[in-house]
C-alpha cells in the first residue's frame, strides 16, 4: 500500500500563525523537501540524521527546517557560531535550589521545567528571584509559578532565577548555525549559604564542579538516547581540540567544559591567609584534565588565594564586596588607578538592610576614595603556580574577572612562554590587553548584549581593525543561566535600574535596542527558522527579547539586520578561531631561551660572601640566583648577553629582584660596541616584563648580542635581574 504524502501540520501552522507573506517560506521549504504530487513513498517516514528518532512526547519543538550544514570548507577550517561562555548546569549549582528547572527529565518537560518550591505558590516567597529580577519591584514580589506548557511569567529576559537552557532550546541555538558551546560549571558559595532556600547539595565550589560535570554527561547520554544510541545524537562533550573540530565537521554541537567559581581547590583566603597548598592545586588540576575540563578562571567575584578580582560596578558591587567580606574575612582594597588600565568603580552605596543582617554586628563597614579604582591585590605566589600549572597541562586560561592587576601579570607569564591558550569570554577584561590576547594566539568574545549594543562593540573601530590584523572570527558569551541578563525585547522602551536598587545581581540593563525581526528567516547555512514553540507558548523575539537559548538565533538574525552580512561572516569564523585557540593549547611546547648559560657580562657587579651575585646567575635558568650591580648611584648599568651568532629576536623577557629599572631599553647589537634601542621603558613596575617583537607586518630585530641597559633606579640599591630570557618567536 502506498499513500500520497500531504503538508505537515507544522508547516501549515507556521504560515497560520505569521500570517505573512514571508511565512510561507517555511512551508516551501518544507513542501521542496518532499516528494511531488503523484509520487509514492512509504507510510513509514525515515528520520533525516538530526532529528530524534525516539523522542519525548510531548515536548518544546524546535521549529526550524533544513539539514544542519556540516563538513569543513575548501581551505579545511569549519565554519559556525561559538557561544564562548554558557552555564548549562547551573540549576544543580549554588546549592540546588536557586536556578528553577532543569535542562531536562526522563519524564518530559514538565517535570523537568517546574519553578523552585520555595518561590510557593504565587512566587511571592521567591526572595531572591524578586530581588535579581530585572523588572522587580520587592522582595515579595508575584509571580505565575506554571512553568510549561504555558510559561506566562518565566522564562523571561529579566528573570535570573528560572532555567533558560533546557534542551530542545539549546537544541534550536545549534540549528541555527552555533557550532561550539562553552559549558562553565559555576558556583558562588556565598550566594549558596544565604539562608533563603533549602540547599539540596554542597555549597563546596569542587563538589559542584563535579556535579554539573556529572550532568552535562548524562545530558548526552539523554540526547543520544532519543538519536539512536551512544554517538548518535547533536550534543556532544568534546575533551580534545581534536575531537571538537572532528564533531563540528560533522555538523553537531561541540561542548567544551570549562569552570568558573570563586575557589578553585579551596583556594581561598581568610584575612589574608591561604587556605590552599600546591599539592591542592596540583590536585585539583589533574582531577579537572581527568573530568574533561579545558578551561577555568583562577577567581571569580571575590578575591582568593590565586588572584585579586575585577570589581563589579554600582549596588551589583556593593554586594558582591559583602560576599567577598563573607568569603574571606576583608572588604575589597582598592586604590585609586594611575594608569590607563582600571577595575570598575566601588560605589560608597549603604548596603541594603536584606544583606546588612548577614554580617557581623558591629561591622566596620568601607568607604572608598573616588574612582577609577584599581584592586591592590594580584597574582599570587600560588596564582602563578597554578597558571603554570594549567600551561603545563595544556588548559585555556580565562583572564575574565581577573583585576588589571592581575590580568597584567597573568598576560606577562603567558607572554614569557609565548602561550596562546587565552581567552576573554564576556566582556569582563580591560579592553586595553586585547592585542597581547590576539597577539599570542588567543580569542575574545564580547558580552551578548542587546543586539543593537553587541554590534555596536563588534563594529568598533580599534576592535574590528585588531580582528582584521590578526585574522581572528567573533563570537559571543550570552551568560546564560549565569545571573547576567539576557537581551531585551528590542523595541521595549529603554530603562536604567535606579541607584539605589537592590533589585539587580545581574549586569546593569543595556542602553542600546535592536530594531527586531521577521519571521520565517533565514540562519547561517540556510536553515528556515520560524518562531519557536514551547506547549501552548509561541516565543516571539521582537516581545520576549532572549528569554530563553533557543531565540539566540532570532538575536543573532537582529544582529545581522543591524551590522550587515559582515558581521554574519565574522560570526561565522568563531568556531574555527577557538579551535586553533583551543589546539594551540593542547599542542604547545615552548621554545628554547637562546640566552640559557650563554656569555653573560654586565657593568658592574654586588659582592657577595655565598652564591655570588655575577652576571651568570642571569642567565643560569635558575630563579633563586640573580645578578645585582655593584654601583647604587646615579650612573647607568647595563647586563649583556652574547647569543653566539646573529639570531632573530622575537621576545626578551626580564625578571626584575625587588631592586628593579623604573627606567631602561632593550639594545641589540651585531658587534657588541654600536648599539641600537629596540624597546625603551620609562615607568617600569618591577617583577616580569616581556617584550614582544613578533607582530604581524612587523619585522623582528636580529642581532648577536642583547643589552638591558638601566638608566633610572626604582630603590635606594641598584639594580638586580633574576633571569633574562631570549627567544626566536
Amino acid at each position: 500500500m502506498s499513500v500520497r504524502r500531504r503538508p505537515t501540520r507544522r508547516a501549515i501552522r507556521a504560515t497560520a500563525r505569521t500570517g505573512t507573506v514571508l511565512a510561507a517560506v517555511t512551508a516551501a521549504v518544507v513542501a521542496l523537501s518532499l516528494p511531488a504530487a503523484g509520487a509514492e513513498t512509504s507510510v513509514t517516514a525515515v528520520a533525516q540524521w538530526y532529528e530524534a528518532t525516539n523522542p519525548q512526547t510531548p515536548d518544546s519543538e524546535v521549529n526550524a527546517t533544513g539539514a544542519p550544514f556540516r563538513g569543513t570548507q575548501a581551505d579545511g577550517t569549519v565554519r559556525g557560531y561559538i557561544d564562548s561562555h554558557t552555564h548549562l548546569m547551573s540549576n544543580v549549582g549554588f546549592g540546588g535550589s536557586i536556578v528553577c528547572g532543569a535542562t531536562h527529565h526522563e519524564h518530559g518537560p514538565a517535570q523537568a521545567l517546574k519553578d523552585c518550591g520555595s518561590h510557593g505558590t504565587d512566587g511571592s516567597t521567591g526572595v531572591l528571584e524578586n530581588l535579581t529580577n530585572l523588572e522587580g519591584n520587592g522582595p515579595f514580589d508575584k509571580h505565575d509559578t506554571t512553568g510549561w506548557p504555558t510559561f506566562k511569567d518565566w522564562p523571561k529576559w529579566s528573570s535570573l532565577t528560572h532555567q533558560q537552557m533546557y534542551h530542545k532550546w539549546v537544541e534550536r541555538a545549534w540549528r541555527g548555525g552555533q557550532r561550539i558551546m562553552v559549558a562553565d560549571a559555576v558556583n558562588n558559595n556565598v550566594l549558596c549559604g544565604l539562608p533563603l532556600q533549602a540547599n539540596k547539595y554542597s555549597c563546596d565550589d569542587m563538589d559542584t564542579v563535579r556535579r554539573q560535570i556529572s550532568e552535562t554527561k548524562n545530558l548526552q547520554t539523554f540526547i543520544d538516547n532519543q538519536y539512536g544510541g551512544p554517538g548518535k545524537g547533536w550534543f556532544r562533550i568534546a575533551a580534545t581540540p581534536a575531537q571538537a573540530r572532528q564533531f563540528v565537521a560533522q555538523g553537531k554541537m561541540a561542548v567544551i567544559i570549562g569552570v568558573e567559581v570563586s575557589n578553585p581547590f579551596g583556594c581561598t583566603t581568610t584575612l589574608g591567609i591561604a587556605r590552599c597548598s600546591k599539592g591542592d592545586i596540583d590536585r585539583g588540576l589533574d582531577e579537572f584534565k581527568s573530568l574533561g575540563v579545558s578551561s577555568m578562571f583562577l577567581c571569580h567575584k571575590f578575591d582568593n588565594a590565586l588572584c585579586g578580582v575585577r570589581y563589579d560596578e554600582g549596588t551589583q558591587g556593593v554586594l558582591v564586596n559583602v560576599g567577598n567580606f563573607i568569603n574571606t574575612g576583608q572588604w575589597w582594597k582598592p586604590t585609586v588607578c594611575t594608569g590607563p588600565q582600571h577595575d570598575n568603580t566601588i560605589a560608597n552605596t549603604d548596603i541594603p538592610n536584606e544583606v546588612l543582617k548577614y554580617l557581623p554586628a558591629g561591622t566596620a563597614l568601607p568607604v572608598y576614595p573616588k574612582g577609577p579604582h584599581c584592586n591592590t591585590k594580584g597574582l599570587t605566589d600560588l596564582g602563578e603556580y597554578a597558571l603554570k600549572g594549567m600551561i603545563k597541562r595544556g588548559m585555556i586560561v580565562e583572564v575574565d574577572h581577573m583585576s588589571v592587576k592581575s590580568a597584567n601579570s597573568a598576560l606577562d607569564i603567558l607572554e614569557q612562554q609565548n602561550y596562546p591558550g587565552v581567552v576573554s569570554s564576556h566582556s569582563w577584561m580591560d579592553r586595553t590587553f586585547t592585542e597581547r590576547l590576539y597577539r599570542l594566539g588567543g580569542f575574545v568574545t564580547p558580552y551578548g548584549h542587546s543586539a543593537g549594543e553587541y554590534a555596536a562593540d563588534l563594529h568598533d573601530p580599534a576592535t574590528a581593525a585588531l580582528r582584521a590584523k590578526y585574522n581572528v572570527g567573533a563570537g559571543y558569551g550570552m551568560d546564560m543561566n549565569g545571573f547576567g541578563g539576557t537581551p531585551r525585547p528590542p523595541l521595549m522602551a529603554r530603562a536604567t535600574p535606579s541607584a539605589d536598587s537592590t533589585s539587580n545581581l545581574g549586569k546593569s540593563l543595556t542602553t542600546t535596542a535592536g530594531r527586531g525581526i521577521s519571521y520565517p528567516f533565514v540562519a547561517l547555512g540556510g536553515t528556515v527558522m520560524d518562531r519557536q514553540v514551547s506547549g501552548e507558548r509561541v516565543w516571539d523575539y521582537n516581545k520576549d527579547g532572549v528569554a530563553q537559548y533557543g531565540q539566540v538565533p532570532d538575536w543573532l538574525e537582529d544582529v545581522k539586520g543591524i551590522g550587515g552580512s559582515g558581521i554574519q561572516d565574522e560570526l561565522a569564523k568563531g568556531a574555527e578561531s577557538y579551535l586553533r585557540t583551543y589546539a594551540g593549547a593542547q599542542s604547545y611546547s615552548g621554545t628554547a631561551n637562546l640566552a640559557l648559560n650563554k656569555p653573560t657580562t654586565a657593568s658592574s657587579n654586588e659582592r657577595a660572601l655565598f652564591n655570588g651575585l655575577a652576571a651568570a646567575k642571569a642567565t643560569d635558568g635558575r630563579i633563586d640566583t640573580r645578578w645585582a650591580s655593584g654601583n647604587w648611584g646615579t650612573a647607568p648599568q647595563w647586563l649583556r648577553v652574547d647569543l653566539g651568532s646573529r639570531r632573530q629576536i622575537g621576545r626578551v623577557a626580564i625578571d626584575w629582584e625587588k631592586a628593579y629599572a623604573k627606567g631602561y631599553q632593550v639594545q641589540v647589537s651585531d658587534d657588541g660596541a654600536t648599539w641600537r634601542t629596540v624597546s625603551t621603558v620609562t615607568d617600569g613596575d618591577g617583577a616580569l616584563d616581556v617584550h614582544v617583537f613578533n607582530e604581524p607586518g612587523k619585522t623582528m630585530p636580529a642581532a648577536r648580542y642583547i643589552r638591558v641597559h638601566a638608566t633610572e633606579r626604582a630603590t635606594n640599591y641598584g639594580y638586580s635581574i633574576e633571569e633574562l630570557q631570549v627567544f626566536t618567536d
